[in-house]
């Protein structure tokens, strides 16, 4: 197969499958560079390999730095929704030409890995105290402590 830049790729996948937007491919790219950074950091290798799951970890590392609580609502705007449609972006930039692939790489590599709500609403959520609540009268506007869970 001939390689292609990836912008042509993501022009041509998007005229063939309008699912995701041009900025999702352009995002999926920015992850597997710092998915690659941080294995190149951690691993020593110059050129290291990432596969599926390191992806998509890298992914929703990334969509938490730059996107913070937005970033399920982000990606959804961008068609993405589930960890599979970051599999199938890659699995569609390998058979343009314009990712590389190892023999060992599948799309079962990126089914069901993590929720979206789990990944990118989790980290946001309020912590639940288990022994002692503050609570601020909403009159006096003076806390008080309650026992309970």
């Amino acid at each position: 197969m001939q390689k292609i830049g990836f912008e042509e790729a993501v022009v041509r996948i998007r005229q063939e499958d309008g699912r995701y937007d041009s900025d999702a491919y352009v995002f999926l790219r920015d992850a597997l560079d710092h998915s690659v950074r941080a294995k190149q950091e951690k691993m020593g290798e110059e050129y290291p390999h990432v596969g599926g799951q390191e992806l998509l970890f890298g992914f929703r590392d990334l969509a938490l730095d730059e996107f913070g609580p937005m970033a399920e609502t982000v990606l959804e705007v961008w068609g993405v929704t589930c960890s599979e449609d970051v599999g199938e972006m890659v699995f569609q930039l390998i058979e343009m030409g314009a990712f590389g692939q190892s023999d060992d790489d599948t799309r079962e590599d990126f089914k069901e890995v993590f929720s979206f709500d789990e990944a990118f609403r989790e980290p946001f959520r309020p912590k639940k105290r288990s022994q002692e609540l503050v609570v601020r009268s909403r009159k006096s506007g003076v806390k008080s402590q309650k026992s309970g869970s």
